[in-house]
């Protein structure tokens, strides 16, 4: 019998013991058979540790397997080595046998009879921070959602409130696995992803976890949603996660219903151009040619492509989305077509691509006129011959997909300048839609303003913002160069940092209030708008005064601060920033002088978040 019932250390203790300052620590994680506990043994510098079956080895193993004295690990500085004491059944490094001293990396394996010895490694610098930001969260998310899709297996999202302050948010951070990821999410938000969690499984997890806040004096509710049944992009999954949010309690886990197949999106339509698209759109959905989207970039093609999806007949099957920008060419080859175990190196098992994984469906292909040529010609046998072969194989896979390609690219003169191939050009462009971009539809940029503005308030449970009338001349007048995805980022922005539920050109980007600058010169407007500056100056100095009256107040600390002010922590610090405050001591935080720039120094960043168009 294996004798390894020397005292244990769990996951959680080591990675206190792992995370606390200190030199560098080297360490063997060990395992014996079923039913007999693990443990760590640390490897000290110029010490040996010692396996075998006498009662003087470091670690005795009763096992008919090892020798008396069987095997020596010794650490001489940062070097490990291990040596075979002359056993009978031998020292195995990764699966082969050793002879003599051997040195060791971290992560090798050993195996002593029944033992197996995994040689761990720890800087032990200080944990860092354990609450992410939401760019990495949707970073991380869209990978999971890639996985979760391809190979059919879950990933939740949760959505929460937390009342207890920042030690409450960090309790709930630490108490989740080391592969979830927790983040502040828009306001105070936090965000969960919980990967290879189905329903039941989430709901459990958050349960404990909701129990653990409440013992500690704190609450949490969480809304979750699970991919793909409630959705396959970043944005639907955070949405049903959010929905699941407000319906439950203080102190409740609440789970989103599955949504149902038809469920989307719609386009808001009210340019006669736009209106003329989508009634094209409607009549090629219902044929199984391939569609060619030309359109700026953030105009609204991959919207397009999802209506074409849901109006055909295709809508209960996948629709997968891949942009051949963001991929070198042999990576972007195995994406699409998917790889065998050992094709190249870290091919390390079978991969199924994104035409097997969309087989009914429909493929959306981003920017594929970024598509590398030598690509082109194997797309092109797939559209032909509708099979595809993986990466290192040899078998044909019959794959039924419906391809939907985009670019803001002209084509057809990169077919001239022999960048871009003529026999697929012509393969693709079945059907050519363009959409206009945001500019030549002036009559929806208000609308869409209001639609974004009404659906972020949704999701962070507040109440349905108004436009002002200044906020609406300068959205009118801005020329949106990244078209609806700028739109959308700069209203989410302004809801973020409005107050009083109106949404003012204070609150907007200062790129968007100068174009309305722009437009106002000459004569009495020009005389009205060189006003209006020094009253958005005091309104300004009015709003700061205030922000540094309630940290000092607060002694700095942001969270007490933004209660008192009735602001969320995230508008807060947004707010901070736009008047430099970010790093700025209280005391020294004076009003400004007159004539400043609407804004400050923070006012043309970009709210976390993208609009999927």
């Amino acid at each position: 019998m294996t004798d390894l019932s020397q005292p244990t250390v769990d996951a959680a203790d080591l990675t206190r013991a792992l995370m606390g300052p200190g030199p560098a620590r080297f360490f063997l994680a060990l395992a014996g058979e079923p039913g007999v506990p693990s443990r760590i043994v640390d490897l000290v510098a110029g010490h040996e540790v010692t396996f075998g079956r006498s009662r003087g080895a470091t670690v005795s193993v009763d096992h008919e397997q090892v020798s008396r004295m069987h095997t020596r690990v010794k650490r001489d500085g940062d070097v490990v080595t291990v040596e075979d004491l002359g056993s009978r059944n031998g020292t195995r490094v990764n699966g082969v046998r050793i002879a003599g001293v051997t040195e060791l990396s971290p992560g090798d394996e050993l195996a002593i009879g029944p033992v197996t010895a995994v040689l761990g490694r720890s800087t032990r610098l200080p944990r860092g921070r354990s609450v992410a930001d939401a760019e990495v969260f949707e970073e991380r998310l869209g990978a999971e959602l890639d996985r979760a899709v391809r190979y059919h297996r879950p990933v939740a999202v949760a959505m929460a409130r937390i009342d207890g302050g920042d030690e409450m948010v960090e309790r709930v951070a630490a108490a989740v696995r080391r592969m979830d990821v927790a983040a502040e999410f828009g306001g105070d938000e936090i965000a969960l992803l919980l990967p290879e969690r189905g329903r039941d499984d989430a709901v459990r997890e958050l349960t404990r976890i909701v129990a653990d806040v409440g013992a500690a004096g704190g609450v949490a509710s969480f809304g979750v949603a699970v991919a793909p049944a409630d959705g396959t992009t970043v944005d639907a999954v955070i949405s049903e996660a959010r929905a699941a949010l407000r319906g439950a309690r203080p102190g409740e886990v609440m789970a989103s219903a599955p949504p149902a197949a038809d469920d989307g999106v719609d386009a808001l339509v009210l340019d006669p151009a736009m209106k003329r698209l989508y009634e094209m759109l409607g009549r090629i959905a219902a044929t199984p040619m391939t569609v060619l989207v030309y359109g700026e970039t953030g105009v609204g093609k991959e919207l397009v492509a999802e209506t074409v999806h849901r109006k055909s007949a295709r809508r209960e099957h996948p629709l997968i989305k891949l942009n051949c920008a963001s991929l070198p060419e042999n990576l972007l080859e195995s994406e699409l077509f998917g790889h065998e175990r050992g094709a190249f190196t870290g091919a390390e098992r079978r991969k199924v691509g994104f035409f097997e994984a969309a087989s009914g469906g429909t493929l959306f292909l981003d920017e594929i006129g970024e598509m590398p040529t030598a690509l082109q010609a194997k797309l092109l046998r797939v559209l032909e011959r509708k099979v595809v072969t993986r990466v290192g194989g040899t078998a044909e896979i019959p794959v039924d997909v419906r391809v939907i390609a985009a670019t803001n690219r002209d084509l057809e003169s990169e077919v001239r300048e022999g960048r871009f191939r003529e026999d697929l050009f012509f393969r693709i462009a079945g059907f050519t839609v363009v959409v206009p971009p945001l500019r030549d539809r002036p009559s929806e940029i208000v609308p869409l303003a209001e639609r974004f503005a009404a659906r972020f308030a949704k999701e962070l449970g507040r109440p349905v913002p108004v436009l002002a009338d200044d906020a609406r001349a300068a959205l009118a007048s801005h020329d949106w160069p990244g078209n609806v995805r700028e739109l959308k980022n700069a209203i989410d922005r302004a809801l973020v940092l409005a107050t009083g539920g109106v949404i003012t050109a204070i609150d907007l980007p200062e790129k968007v209030v100068d174009a309305r600058r722009r437009v106002a010169g000459g004569g009495a407007v020009a005389s009205a708008s060189a006003s209006a500056p020094s009253v958005r100056d005091q309104l300004a100095d009015v709003e700061r005064a205030a922000i540094v009256a309630a940290l000092d107040a607060c002694g700095g600390n942001q969270t007490h601060a933004a209660k008192q002010l009735g602001l969320s922590r995230r508008a807060l610090i947004y707010k901070m920033e736009r008047h430099g405050l970010k790093a700025m001591p209280a005391s020294a935080a004076a009003p400004r002088g007159g004539g400043g720039t609407l804004g400050g120094s923070g006012g043309s960043g970009g709210s976390g978040g993208t609009e999927k168009l």
